[in-house]
């Protein structure tokens, strides 16, 4: 099954800190995550030298998995030029035309 994660909430650092990025990296999530969207402040997880952030980069570089902020947010909070290399920001219009192949089975909103 193909999932992609819009990461709203308060408590996404938690969440992918201690749940699905290790799922990710011991490749135990069972399920393809083909995609996370990052919404408000979630989006400083996407700064150079975020701990979380940069072990996510590495997993998305492997698997060819999507992270994108959402380019409002990171202009609001001044770090659109200062996220991971390779991370993009965007709109949802970005983020369908991002995720078209990857026939996306479920959206899960964290």
């Amino acid at each position: 099954m193909n999932v992609a994660y819009v990461f709203s909430t308060p408590n996404a650092s938690f969440i992918l800190e201690k749940m699905i990025v290790p799922q990710l990296e011991e490749g135990r999530h069972g399920a393809n995550v083909v995609g996370m969207f990052f919404f408000v402040d979630n989006n400083y997880l996407l700064v150079r030298g975020n701990p979380t952030g940069e072990r996510l980069a590495a997993v998305a570089r492997k698997s060819g998995m999507l992270l994108m902020g959402c380019d409002q947010c990171c202009y609001q909070r001044a770090i659109a030029d200062k996220l991971i290399e390779g991370i993009p920001i965007g709109c949802f219009p970005d983020l369908y035309k991002a995720l078209a192949g990857a026939k996306v089975d479920q959206v899960i909103t964290l």
